[in-house]
Order: structure tokens, then C-alpha cells, then sequence
């Protein structure tokens, strides 16, 4: 007289969860559970049917049937009563009486089960006790959060007041290093003026306009020229290694680390902050090691219309050398171009331009005055050009965009195409989405993808782009929200060819001999790549 097992199945037999409460097989439980909708007539009022060994009690919850399997000499009033009470349990464990919702949530299932019959017979309970025993709340384990909650509060209080005291400390400190200061800005003057004048600069050692020196983006900028000549002519001292005090933070901005470069060039001990950069391309890109390096490269700004078109297209690029040795200074440098008429070069004031423009080469107007050597960061800049357009066939990537409602989700597919001009690397397309509780369900992706719940950003990631993919697509599932939470798109890649197909030829040595070896690097990067 006991239950032998509780189950929900689907119309077709199809068992979600089924609890057993005696020894018995699974291939003897499914065969009951198969054999259960062939017994079940169609327009019968009837509770129960029997076989020659077991009796079903069911009811039908929505498209599912609660089924009680038990045997025939088992009270069928009680088992009415047990039904009635797992009828009224289940729909509080499953927020979705469907296939779905039942397997979720099988395992809470079977534990409201295993309270309600246990070893096959009715336990004297209600749906509320049902409740409060799957819950196991425990007093002991309650208590135990609450102190280690008081714990962590209490580490964070002393946490603050350390830093707070740290704080007053490093201020203190500063005022007591500010004394310093202006001794350094004396030596880092006669440092800048010093080197302006063993460099490329004129014969009184201050930059003009007419040299590589000019604050115009080559050599050293005008913010060191204008930092230096303020504390001109002091005699300058020792300096010490600055500490690192609020009122001594140097190496932060432009100016500084090139007044540093100047002490170094003395031959100062300079004792820097070292920080992350802020360009990791440039961060990424290595030392140079040949006594000549040439950098081509070129930053993309792009902005692409939703519906197709192109909102902006703008290509500047540069071309930058850097000497190791100020003996290899005296050169000319023949470039090679993809003959783009749309192209708009612009050379450096102190380039011959009509050497460059009838001959392609890159030489000083005064060919007995070297390139200065030993130029930090990108090196010394030799030439500029501009492409602007409007046309979509330049676009190196398309994207487009497509989201969709259905019921209480949207649809969002989204695919790039890229262009056959270049090689993509390290694409990365960034996809805000609306306020989530959790990561969005990415059903289909040609490639990696990440999920930044802190900005709300889908991240897509391709490592390259070549001709095997020339385009791709991902498709993924958030709540409902309107289409323009999705925009705007940004886009980051790199590529090792650029649109001006600009390259250095050759080395040409004006002091005769063999030319030195040089090297070149070209790269093109994204500045700003938007789909809005």
C-alpha cells in the first residue's frame, strides 16, 4: 500500500522528473511512464486507470500530467490527497508550469517530493511547511554570516583609516620636497638647451622655426622651449632623486618626460614613476635596434550610418625616422607611394620640397646639416598626408546591425564584411547593450566573445581577418529593449598595410660609402571607428 514513484511527464509520456520511493529499475519506471498515455482515453473524467499490476493516479497541470504510480491495493483516497498536495507544491518551486520551467528546476522538485511522501507514504504537512524545510534556513548559520559581515566592515574601517593616513603622510612630504623643485627646472633648462644646441637646433642653442627643433610636432616641442626659458641662465646644482610626494609627480604628461630626457642626456640619474601607457600600440611597439628606423603609420577616424553610407571617412598618416648614431644623421631617405591622387602629402619646413616632389626623396634643405639622433617616442616626423572620402568601398570593415522583438526577448544579429585591401588583426567590436542582470546568451559567434557587466558592453573578438573570413556573424538574446540601446558600435583593429601604400626604398648616404641598414615599420591603426 505505497507509493512507488511520483512523476511529471509531457502528454506524449516524455519523463521530466520522476521520483522513485521503492527499488525499482529506470528501463521499469520509463516503460510505466511510455505505457501511460496509451492507457489514457481521450474525453474520460475519470482520475486513475489500471493495469494488471499498477494503478495511475493523474492530474493534467496545463500541458503536463502529475502522476502518481502506485500499487492496486493502495488506498486510492489518500493517494487523491497526496496528489492534491504535490498539485499545489509544484507551482511553487517552478515559476513556468512547461518542459522548460519543470527541468530547471528538477532537482528543487525532487526535494519537495522526498517532503512530501517519504518511503511511500503521505507525511502529515503543508505546502507552507513544504516550503520553510527545502529552505533549511539554519539560526547557527545566520549568526555566523552576521559576524563575519561585522568582520569585513570593520577590516574595511581600518583599511580607510590607514589610507587616509598614508594620504596626510605623502602631503606632508611634498611640502617638504617642494624646496627642490625649482633647481630642477634650472637643470633641466640648461639640459634642453644644451642638447637643442649639439642637435639640430641653431647656433645659440634656442629653437627657431626653421629647424627640427620647432615646436611644429618634430624634434623637441615648443612646451620644453618655453618650460626651459623661463629659469634660462641660473646656475643649476646636484640634483637628487625627487621622491614621489604630491608637490614632485613628474613623468605625467609630454612635457615632463621630455624634460626628464633632457637631464638624462647630462647624464643625471633620474628615479621615474613608472605607469602603464596610455596607447598600448605604442606601449607594444619595440626599441628600435638598426642604427635607422622609418615608422609609416596611419590612424583611421571613421563614422558609418546605421542604415549604410558613410558619415566621415578620414586617413592621416605620418612618417617618422629615428637615428641611433649621429653619425648616420647625414642621409636622404627615397620613398615609394601607391600614387593615390586623393592623397594630400605634406612635408616637414626644413624638407626640400622640390626634391620630394620631382624625385620622391626626403632630404634637408641644407645638406651639410645632419638628422638629429637619439629622438625619443615616435621619432622624428618627415612627412604627412590626408585622405579624405565618401566613398564605401574604402571602408575597410562594414557592420551591420540588426535587432528584433519577439515576445519578451530581442534578437540581435549582427555581421561585419571586410574589405579585400587588407588583413585585419586583433578586431575587437564593441556592442553596448541595456542594463542586464546577467551576460546575454550568445547563440552562434564566428569568433570570441566577452561580456563586461561593469559598462554594459558585448565585446566581439576576431584575431584575424584575412581571406578565409572575409565575413562573419553572431547572434545573441537579451530582454526587451529598444534598437538604438545597441548603438553606437565601435571598432578596433590594426592591419601592417596602409591606404597610401607608402614604403622607404632606400637609404641614400651623403657623406658617400655604403649606406647604413636601416628598418621600417608600417602599421595602420583606428582612432575612432563608430557605426552610429
Amino acid at each position: 500500500m505505497v507509493v512507488l514513484a511520483a512523476s511529471i511527464t509531457s502528454k506524449s509520456g516524455k519523463a521530466l522528473v520522476s521520483r522513485q520511493f521503492v527499488d525499482m529499475s529506470r528501463i521499469r519506471i520509463e516503460g510505466l511512464l511510455a505505457a501511460f498515455p496509451k492507457l489514457v482515453g481521450s474525453g474520460k473524467q475519470h482520475t486513475y486507470v489500471e493495469t494488471e499490476n499498477v494503478r495511475y493516479v493523474y492530474q493534467p497541470i496545463e500541458s503536463l500530467y502529475l502522476l502518481l504510480v502506485t500499487n492496486k491495493q493502495s488506498n486510492i483516497l489518500e493517494d487523491l490527497d497526496t496528489l492534491r498536495l504535490l498539485s499545489k507544491v509544484i507551482p511553487e518551486f517552478s515559476a513556468s508550469l512547461d518542459e522548460e520551467g519543470v527541468c530547471k528546476y528538477a532537482f528543487e522538485l525532487i526535494f519537495a517530493f522526498d517532503e512530501v511522501i517519504s518511503l511511500g507514504h503521505k507525511e502529515n504537512v503543508t505546502v507552507a511547511q513544504v516550503k520553510q524545510y527545502c529552505e533549511m534556513e539554519s539560526h547557527e548559520e545566520r549568526l555566523h554570516k552576521l559576524v563575519l559581515q561585522s568582520k569585513i566592515n570593520e577590516t574595511k574601517d581600518v583599511m580607510k583609516r590607514k589610507a587616509n593616513e598614508i594620504d596626510k603622510s605623502k602631503i606632508e612630504r611634498g611640502k617638504m620636497d617642494k624646496g627642490g623643485f625649482s633647481s630642477l627646472q634650472s637643470m633641466g633648462s640648461m639640459g634642453s638647451i644644451g642638447r637643442m644646441d649639439s642637435g639640430f637646433g641653431n647656433d645659440t642653442g634656442i629653437s627657431s622655426g626653421n629647424t627640427f627643433g620647432s615646436g611644429s610636432g618634430f624634434g623637441l616641442s615648443s612646451d620644453v622651449d618655453s618650460f626651459s626659458s623661463k629659469s634660462k641662465g641660473r646656475p643649476s646644482s646636484a640634483v637628487s632623486a625627487p621622491s614621489k610626494g604630491m608637490g614632485m609627480q613628474l613623468g605625467k604628461s609630454q612635457r615632463a618626460n621630455q624634460f626628464l630626457e633632457s637631464l638624462k642626456a647630462e647624464g643625471e640619474v633620474i628615479v621615474e614613476d613608472v605607469r602603464p601607457s596610455a596607447n598600448p600600440s605604442r606601449a607594444s611597439a619595440p626599441p628600435p635596434t638598426d642604427p635607422i628606423t622609418l615608422t609609416t603609420e596611419e590612424k583611421l577616424n571613421v563614422t558609418l550610418k546605421r542604415d549604410g553610407g558613410v558619415s566621415n571617412f578620414d586617413v592621416q598618416g605620418t612618417l617618422s625616422l629615428q637615428i641611433l648614431n649621429q653619425d648616420d644623421g647625414l642621409i636622404q631617405v627615397q620613398v615609394e607611394s601607391g600614387g593615390n591622387p586623393e592623397i594630400k602629402f605634406k612635408t616637414h619646413p626644413n624638407i626640400n620640397k622640390e626634391l620630394f616632389s620631382n624625385e620622391n626623396i626626403l632630404g634637408s634643405k641644407d645638406p651639410n646639416r645632419p638628422f638629429p639622433a637619439g629622438q625619443s617616442g615616435d621619432g622624428l616626423g618627415l612627412l604627412k598626408w590626408r585622405l579624405q572620402s565618401k566613398d564605401e568601398s574604402d571602408v575597410p570593415l562594414t557592420i551591420n546591425c540588426w535587432p528584433s522583438v519577439s515576445g519578451n526577448e530581442t534578437y540581435v544579429s549582427i555581421e561585419y564584411e571586410a574589405s579585400s585591401m587588407f588583413d585585419l588583426q586583433n578586431v575587437v567590436i564593441s556592442v553596448p547593450l541595456p542594463a542586464l542582470r546577467e551576460a546575454p546568451n550568445v547563440k552562434q559567434i564566428d569568433g570570441e566573445w566577452r561580456y563586461d557587466s561593469r559598462n554594459s558592453i558585448l565585446e566581439w573578438s576576431i584575431l584575424i581577418i584575412d581571406d578565409s573570413n572575409r565575413s562573419g556573424s553572431m547572434e545573441f538574446v537579451v530582454p526587451p529593449a529598444d534598437s538604438s540601446a545597441f548603438f553606437p558600435i565601435s571598432v578596433r583593429f590594426s592591419a601592417t598595410s596602409t591606404f597610401s601604400g607608402m614604403k622607404v626604398a632606400s637609404i641614400l648616404p651623403l657623406k658617400g660609402g655604403a649606406a647604413p641598414k636601416f628598418s621600417q615599420r608600417t602599421q595602420l591603426v583606428t582612432e575612432s571607428y563608430q557605426v552610429v
